[in-house]
């Protein structure tokens, strides 16, 4: 079982006994979670145990001075991973919280998540001596993390908020994996209103939707729900179609073997940089033919303006896998990527699905960034190992509709 290995150096070590309680706390106690924190005061070699000093050029405040921290991150290096197969040894990623850092999202917590060892260096006063970043840097992947564009007393609350944001998402951390699948930010949509017992409360009645067990209606309430609750409260974080449908605007029918040229030519025009920027598949193209004939083994649905071909998505049950809804051939015309299009499309494939699918399944390059960024937000996960094809990699994703 894959445990996370983190690392806290503060001047108030006792800060982090929030770390103790709940489901964190079971984590570490099951092995999931190794956590060590070290006093940086114990790296201060004076009577007084100084750890800060007068900023040069002047100002109020105080800052953090290099010597502690350079020993304590070396002690924190010190105590890792024995060295690896190639004798490298095995260093973490530094986050260093602070107000001027990158923004610290739900896809960076998922990024942490996936890493073996993490250690966090909690700033005080005016902040640490810059020098130490550059220190840091030439011996481990350093970033700088901000919580949000306010400034707090030090980075120990910071460290809070990220490592239970990371650790919830270890595998064996949260009971219900499904909690995970449409939690805000997941999608890039905040969470839908959710209910429970009584049905009426107060004068308050539980939508009836949610009453009538079907799964379907339900997930399409949610979805709407989402983007309603997205708009009113964190209108920044939608997509230029979410709130109105951009494919709403072009006309959509099921394809038949005479739209097989344009398809072809789709194809060619959405792969073809694909085929030269990671060099990962063949570059033979499909004949007319076998384009008919993936015409007649899927769902496949095309949009038009003007007798224009501008998007594709084909959809199956996987041939091999029962309960699993196949999503491929996600084509959106070059010159309109980049406006959410290719997201809408995913959802819609997503929703042709029968009630009885448990899984959604698609396929994509293992070197596709774009796409799987695309996915990833989505809701999809990386199955380990290659895919299906090749220089590929296979992602899933639970369907709700599929959920008692």
């Amino acid at each position: 079982m894959r445990s996370l290995r983190l690392d806290v150096v503060s001047i108030f070590p006792e800060y982090l006994a929030p770390l103790d309680l709940s489901l964190i706390g079971k984590a570490r106690r099951d092995g999931l979670i190794d956590l060590h924190v070290h006093d940086l005061r114990d790296f201060a070699h004076d009577r007084h145990r100084t750890v800060d000093d007068s900023p040069y050029g002047g100002g109020a405040g105080m800052v953090m001075k290099p010597g502690p921290w350079s020993e304590a991150l070396g002690h924190v290096l010190a105590q890792g991973s024995p060295p690896a197969e190639d004798h490298q040894p095995r260093v973490p990623t530094l986050i260093i919280p602070g107000p001027g850092g990158e923004p610290f999202t739900q896809q960076i917590a998922r990024e942490l998540s996936e890493e073996p060892w993490l250690a966090f260096a909690c700033g005080r006063y005016e902040g640490i001596d810059e020098r130490v970043y550059e220190w840091a840097g030439e011996r481990m992947p350093v970033r700088v993390l901000s919580l949000g564009d306010y400034v707090l007393n030090g980075g120990e609350v910071a460290v809070l908020a990220m490592v239970e944001a990371v650790a919830r998402l270890l595998p064996g951390v949260i009971g219900n994996v499904e909690s995970l699948v449409e939690e805000s930010h997941e999608d890039g949509l905040l969470e839908y209103p959710v209910y429970t017992k009584p049905a009426e409360w107060d004068g308050r009645a539980v939508p009836d939707v949610l009453l009538g067990g079907n799964h379907r209606a339900i997930a399409a309430w949610r979805r709407e729900q989402r983007i309603q609750r997205t708009a009113q409260r964190r209108p920044d974080l939608l997509p230029p179609t979410a709130a109105t449908s951009a494919l709403s605007g072009l006309e959509e029918r099921v394809a038949t073997p005479a739209d097989a040229p344009d398809l072809q030519v789709l194809t060619r025009a959405c792969w073809a940089p694909e085929f030269a920027r990671y060099g990962m598949f063949s570059a033979g193209e499909e004949d007319l033919e076998t384009v008919r004939d993936g015409i007649q083994e899927w769902d496949t649905r095309v949009w038009r303006k003007d007798g224009q071909l501008l998007a594709s998505v084909r959809v199956r049950p996987h041939p091999t896998h029962s309960g699993t809804w196949q999503i491929g051939r996600l084509m959106v015309a070059p010159y309109l990527q980049g406006r959410g299009l290719g997201r809408e499309l995913l959802v819609y494939a997503e929703s042709l699905a029968p009630d009885d699918v448990r899984t959604f399944w698609l396929n994509t390059g293992a070197r596709s960034t774009e796409n799987l960024r695309l996915y990833k937000k989505a809701g999809y996960r990386v199955r380990p190992g290659e895919g299906e094809f090749p220089g590929t990699v296979d992602l899933t994703k639970r369907s709700t509709t599929s959920l008692p």
